[in-house]
């Protein structure tokens, strides 16, 4: 179940695309395999006759019930849980079958933190902690793979989100500034094109005066 990109608006651009640290689902994980185990033993245990049968589809039923709650419900709530960081708007998206969202503008966005405990530190996993004017109150995000790389990242991306906005509040376009960065390769290229035509020029230069004065002394 990959993110959406249809929600995205014109013109962007999904920066990061994540999933809770894939610690989260360890523990069903482990669940899962000790339920499969449990069934098997079940199966070798009971004897084979009716009363035997019976006991083994009974069986056979609790446990897959407790692999649904405990497997298979914690990892598609892991699955389907999106943390995207795009070059407007940090966004969540959460839920199976009931979903739920949010979007931090970047503009919004007044601090961005990272914790980690000492696990977190070898897992490689944190929370992030984003604050954001108005009355939306902080978000606090848990779990996330490579937090301290995160925060950097939407730190960045909000100072070029606010470089965006000033130089269209100005009337410039990112088109402008290929322009002026092509004109000055232009121009350096230029400049060097003359330089290299008068330092060709220079010799033969030398090489004519002498003759000259060959021909004068004749």
């Amino acid at each position: 179940m990959g993110f959406p990109e249809n929600v995205l608006a014109r013109g962007e651009r999904v920066e990061r695309s994540i999933h809770p640290h894939w610690l989260t689902v360890a523990l069903p994980t482990v669940l899962g395999v000790l339920l499969i185990a449990l069934a098997v033993f079940v199966a070798v245990v009971t004897p084979d006759d009716s009363t035997g049968n019976a006991v083994q589809w009974v069986s056979v039923a609790v446990l897959a019930v407790l692999a649904v709650w405990l497997v298979a419900v914690p990892f598609l709530r892991w699955r389907t849980t999106h943390y995207v960081v795009t070059t407007h708007r940090v966004m969540v998206r959460r839920g199976v079958l009931n979903k739920s969202g949010k979007d931090i503008t970047l503009s919004k966005i007044t601090d961005v933190s990272f914790g980690q405990t000492l696990f977190d530190r070898i897992i490689n996993s944190g929370s992030l902690r984003i604050e954001s004017a108005g009355d939306s109150p902080d978000e606090q995000f848990s779990n996330i793979p490579d937090s301290n790389e995160v925060q950097q990242l939407v730190n960045r991306l909000i100072d070029e989100d606010d470089l965006r906005r000033r130089r269209h509040g100005a009337g410039r376009s990112d088109h402008d500034d290929e322009y002026e960065e092509y004109d000055g390769r232009y121009d350096e290229d230029a400049d060097g094109a003359w330089e290299d035509e008068a330092d060709a020029g220079r010799p033969r230069l030398a090489e004519e005066r002498p003759r000259r004065g060959r021909r004068d002394g004749r």
